[in-house]
């Protein structure tokens, strides 16, 4: 208590607004599309499926019949799963020939998961 009584009360004419740095229309359009893709993102992990497709993905490349088979799931649904990562940018996709073979698209995503293992496993 002592703390904050020793802390100045917040001037009134002080508006949230000014505390924030002043954003040009195009800042703003910037930052509001960064975190929608990043929602975007964060929803896509938010299917297990598609998180165990990245974890698979950050070990090696995998056609997609292997993949379908390493994880028990229909290929059509496997296929399913990578277009939406892919639009996403989360794996990418290389050929050879007529073969296609996926992998995750940067590092970006194999960090990303990492650090949700982690956290993952110091809750369990």
């Amino acid at each position: 208590m002592y703390l904050r009584s020793a802390i100045p009360p917040v001037s009134s004419s002080i508006q949230s607004t000014d505390l924030k740095p002043s954003l040009t229309s195009q800042q703003e359009e910037h930052e509001q599309r960064k975190f929608s893709l990043l929602a975007e993102t964060f929803q896509a992990l938010g299917d297990a499926s598609r998180v165990r497709i990245i974890w698979h993905l950050s070990q090696k490349e995998y056609k997609v019949g292997e993949l379908a088979q390493a994880l028990s799931m229909s290929q059509p649904a496997v296929s399913h799963h990578l277009r939406i990562l892919r639009q996403l940018r989360l794996v990418k996709v290389r050929r050879d020939g007529r073969i296609a073979f996926y992998a995750l698209d940067d590092r970006h995503i194999d960090r990303l998961l990492q650090e949700g293992i982690e956290h993952v496993e110091e809750l369990m």
